[in-house]
């Protein structure tokens, strides 16, 4: 008996101290994990991105449309590895627009990508009274081509595809379009925007050319008084 007893002690005292020992290791091993994810920002970028974004959502509130999203693909040795592209636009629907597109794994990484894109490129454009556009304008780019054309207030927007999206996000609410050529979107996107920078505004030229807007639109056989009001009246 004394024997089994001497035998058996020191068995039944090295089970608990290894046993001690492997979960003061795992233990060890599960705070240095967290700590390390927690010293890098793992979770802590998540909760700063969202707050950023929270943050700009809040200060200036966006319209972001997605205009069109293509899978593409990229051969390789060991196959093809798909892909996502995605063309948005983003404005603030008070006269700024932009448009980006972008390339990821999953679509809403694209999309994403696209956006943060879009909102570094945005571009103003004046607007009379606020509604559609000073004058007519053409665009080009590549073989898209567009005309644009202001319209008298309950006209709508009439435009289809990519180029409604832009005036939407534009806040542009009567305009005529039309798109002449190819129909690719980002050709389209593009020839759009070549024709809004090309806008121009009464107030704009007036001061480039060291006059009074009125004096610009006194022209024509129009009143002094008219003239005034009007000049009054415009809005970028």
């Amino acid at each position: 008996m004394a024997d089994e007893n001497t035998i058996e002690q020191p068995v039944a005292a090295e089970h608990p101290q290894g046993g001690e020992v492997h979960e003061a290791r795992e233990g060890r091993g599960r705070g240095r994990g967290r700590g390390d994810r927690g010293e890098r920002g793992g979770r802590g970028r998540r909760d700063d991105r969202r707050g950023n974004r929270n943050e700009e959502e809040g200060g200036e509130e966006l319209i972001e449309k997605l205009v069109h999203i293509n899978r593409v693909s990229k051969t390789v040795k060991g196959g093809k590895r798909f892909g996502f592209a995605a063309l948005v636009v983003v404005g603030d629907g008070k006269g700024r627009v932009g448009f980006g597109h972008s390339k990821a794994r999953e679509v809403p990484e694209a999309i994403t990508k696209a956006t943060a894109s879009a909102k570094k490129k945005m571009v103003r454009v004046p607007l009379k009274e606020g509604r559609t556009l000073h004058h007519d304008g053409k665009g080009h780019f590549g073989a898209g081509k567009v005309n644009v054309r202001s319209a008298p207030a309950g006209t709508g927007i009439i435009a289809g595809g990519p180029m409604r999206a832009v005036f939407e996000s534009l806040g542009v609410h009567d305009v005529v379009t039309k798109s002449v050529g190819t129909s690719n979107p980002y050709n389209m996107i593009r020839a759009t925007f070549d024709a809004l920078t090309n806008q121009t505004s009464p107030k704009s030229v007036a001061q480039r050319r060291g006059k009074k807007v009125a004096d610009l639109l006194g022209r024509g056989g129009v009143a002094e008084v008219e003239a005034e009001a009007a000049a009054e009246a415009i809005v970028e």
